[in-house]
């Protein structure tokens, strides 16, 4: 049977205290639409519905692409939310699951069952709900002796003996479709002027028919977020979620509580995380890989048997069996071929260093390309910025770089060159050549080896 969703995102978050919508505050580096997105685009093959209102440019311009979306401009409440994609969905399947961007703790596994959970039963609706004993200001569920969901009690309007029930309306539900834009016209207008879908379930037991209740496997997926406290609280429990899948995946987070991995990172068995380690973006590890502790990668590729210690790595390359830091430093366009070493306090940019080579420490390497087994002594750097052009160096293979050698760029280096300790180069030095002094002049040929 086909299935359409609705997500809720048109609120305007004001107990966040932000200029940012709610829904786009990150969790793990993606905004929380971004995980309800996710999870409903594995239930249907539709895009989802998302409904904008506050703040409306903004989340569409995250989710353009990824969603439809239907507008609410005034925000009357989440029935009135829902009635919005009524032009969008009426008539187009059996099935609506309505859920919100502010939960995006919610799995794709748990949308699977609430839709086959609805279409396995007559009725109407089935509603999710989560057994807990910290209320978090939700509805209290009453069922029947049937297990029939009766009432939802909302917790300003309970009783003592209401408020004491554990069952609570997490806000995510799915609907036998005709039903809902049937009922959606008769929800009626609340006290605080606004149309709630909670009151669908009074309308079905109205009507005579049986609401269902579904309950969470695992509590933590209802925790939603009004609060910046609550956002702290999410992230915790993704996090967790994240480190618990990659942890039976083979991989060892020597101490989770401070390992930071984000959703699309991937990581190769083996693969050893020491604490305080941040894995962000589209960063993929191989195997047998050892990181940190103190270490932060953003969008890089590690090859296997690679080792990282307390070092920063953006938009980089890293291939097989490479051994970085402490403190390194490897900036957009780097990429080190299998088999370098970078010592600490080492810095490259737009640069390759080719298989084999060492760059000890204390050196930066702009704009350069290096052959095979180049050794980069202490304190060198290429000038690769005049002002105006960032400028290339290349040195060739098996190439010798003296300590606190100045490499002024454009400057080609041969095979086999070698440049002195303090050395000033300004001018290419051929293969087989020794360049020593400020400014650097050769002083010396070597036969080819």
């Amino acid at each position: 049977m086909s299935i359409q969703t609705v997500i809720m995102a048109a609120g305007q978050g004001t107990r966040m205290r932000s200029s940012t919508p709610k829904v786009l505050h990150p969790i793990l580096g993606k905004p929380m639409l971004w995980y309800s997105l996710r999870a409903a685009q594995t239930v249907s093959d539709d895009l989802p519905v998302v409904v904008v209102g506050h703040q409306a440019g903004q989340v569409r311009r995250f989710a353009e692409g990824q969603a439809r979306f239907a507008v609410q401009e005034q925000q009357l409440g989440t029935a009135h939310a829902v009635e919005q994609a009524r032009p969008l969905l009426e008539g187009q399947a059996e099935t609506i699951l309505v859920t919100s961007a502010d939960m995006p703790l919610i799995s794709a596994e748990t949308l699977h069952s609430l839709a086959e959970a609805q279409q396995a039963h007559p009725g109407p609706m089935t509603m999710l709900v989560a057994e807990s004993d910290s209320p978090r200001g939700f509805g209290r569920v009453v069922r029947d002796d049937g297990g029939f969901v009766r009432a939802i009690v909302e917790e300003a309007d309970a009783t003592p003996e209401e408020l004491a029930i554990r069952l609570l309306n997490v806000g995510v539900y799915a609907f036998e479709a005709a039903w809902l834009w049937d009922a959606l016209r008769r929800v009626p207008l609340s006290p605080k002027g606004e149309y709630y879908i909670t009151a669908l379930v009074e309308l079905a037991v109205r009507d005579g028919l049986n609401v269902q209740a579904l309950t969470l496997a695992n509590p933590e997926e209802s925790i939603g977020v009004n609060t910046r406290v609550h956002l702290a609280e999410a992230a915790a429990a993704m996090r967790r979620r994240i480190n618990t899948r990659w942890m039976l995946a083979g991989v060892t987070l020597l101490d989770p509580a401070t390992t930071y991995i984000e959703p699309e990172v991937a990581i190769g068995r083996d693969t050893i995380v020491w604490p305080n380690t941040h894995l962000r973006g589209g960063t993929t590890i191989g195997q047998e890989c050892e990181l940190g502790p103190n270490t932060y990668i953003l969008d890089t590729q590690i090859g296997n048997r690679c080792k990282v210690f307390a070092s920063v790595l953006e938009r980089a390359i890293v291939e097989d069996d490479v051994d970085i830091g402490p403190f390194g430093h490897l900036r957009k366009g780097a990429h080190l071929a299998r088999g370098v070493h970078m010592g600490n306090f080492g810095e490259v940019k737009n640069s390759y260093l080719g298989p084999g080579s060492k760059m000890g420490h204390f050196s930066y390497l702009g704009d350069a390309t290096l052959g095979a087994n180049v050794n980069v002594g202490a304190g060198t750097i290429t000038c690769n910025y005049d002002g105006e052009r960032k400028n290339p160096t290349r040195i060739g293979d098996n190439a010798f770089i003296g300590s606190d050698t100045m490499l002024v760029a454009p400057l080609v280096l041969g095979e086999n060159a070698r440049t002195g300790a303090g050395a000033v180069v300004t001018k290419d030095v051929p293969s087989n050549s020794l360049a020593v002094g400020m400014p650097a002049r050769v002083i010396r040929k070597f036969e080819k080896p």
